[in-house]
């Protein structure tokens, strides 16, 4: 069976991603090349120089993305991976616009631009409004509703990441965090834990960023994806170019269907997946979704061999 690919979102990224590719293969390096034109700037020197603020969220988001398509073009480039037998593709919210540019649905220069926008939208909507998230352990997707209603009375809570039977966040205003921290045991949760990002993404503090990135997708050319590309908000294949311009809109502030999007592709009878990108949060959240599935992750050139 060839293997399905998902990509990794904001959360994965440290300094120096991607540049053991770019000094192993002429390919990855003309990708981060490429990155820096379409960005009017150095991606590469911002995610690779030491003290650089790789977790800025508009730093953070194209460079994984740019990491990503660098591996992927190696894969390709040296017969590891033939794009036309892929059979479907997901990415863990800004994860999607690794799977769009796979699918040949949006080009690179494009959605590199799409995510540094996105970023800095999100980041000025955080910080306009104080806000957070919160990683609820123990937690089901009911107890974890009830417990965003409750908190919701203290301002905007809502369940924002669905990832795993054993990993849901909740995200919204710092009041409402604070709230629903008091009274998780209430709901049964074991414990919960406070997450180091900038605000409440996927959540309605976030509307301001999704309103500004409507109206720039409405700019950019959006083809039919060659590839199935699984929604973060539908849990479902993205349709159309108008309905992909939709949903990506609509990710920003909805939670994110990680888990069920998985089941998907399981229930398709997918049990193979691959991970090119920094990192491996999605193997582990694989190994918490399901005993039967393999992932590889490719985060190194090191992992070419294993």
């Amino acid at each position: 069976m060839t293997a399905a690919i998902i990509f990794p979102g904001q959360g994965a990224q440290f300094v120096g991603m991607g540049q053991d590719w770019a000094q192993a293969f002429p390919v990855a390096h003309e990708t981060f090349q490429e990155a820096n034109e379409a960005l009017g700037f150095s991606l590469s020197d911002a995610i690779w120089s030491e003290g650089s603020d790789v977790n800025r969220t508009d730093i953070a988001q194209p460079g994984i993305l740019a990491t990503s398509v660098a591996i992927i073009r190696v894969l390709e480039s040296e017969g590891h991976l033939d794009r036309s037998s892929v059979p479907l593709t997901a990415g863990l919210s800004l994860g999607e616009y690794s799977a769009l540019w796979l699918a040949e649905a949006i080009s690179l220069p494009d959605a590199l631009r799409l995510v540094r926008l996105r970023g800095q939208a999100m980041q000025e909507a955080a910080e306009a409004t104080p806000s957070g998230m919160l990683s609820l352990l123990g937690a089901t997707e009911e107890s974890a509703n009830a417990l965003a209603k409750q908190a919701s009375s203290a301002g905007i809570c809502q369940v924002a990441n669905l990832n795993s039977p054993s990993q849901i966040i909740l995200s919204g205003e710092n009041a409402a965090m604070d709230a629903a921290e008091a009274a998780a045991k209430e709901h049964g949760i074991r414990r919960c834990m406070r997450l180091s990002v900038a605000g409440a993404f996927h959540s309605e503090v976030m509307r301001p960023a999704a309103s500004r990135l409507e109206e720039v997708l409405a700019q950019v050319k959006i083809h039919n994806p060659k590839i199935p590309v699984i929604s973060n908000v539908t849990a479902e294949p993205a349709g159309d170019p108008d309905g992909i311009r939709s949903l990506l809109a609509r990710q920003v502030c909805a939670p994110v269907l990680w888990e069920r999007s998985i089941r998907a592709a399981l229930a398709q009878g997918q049990t193979e997946f691959l991970e090119p990108g920094p990192g491996k949060v999605l193997s582990g959240l694989m190994r918490k979704t399901s005993k039967d599935a393999q992932v590889r992750s490719i985060a190194n050139p090191s992992d070419l061999s294993a």
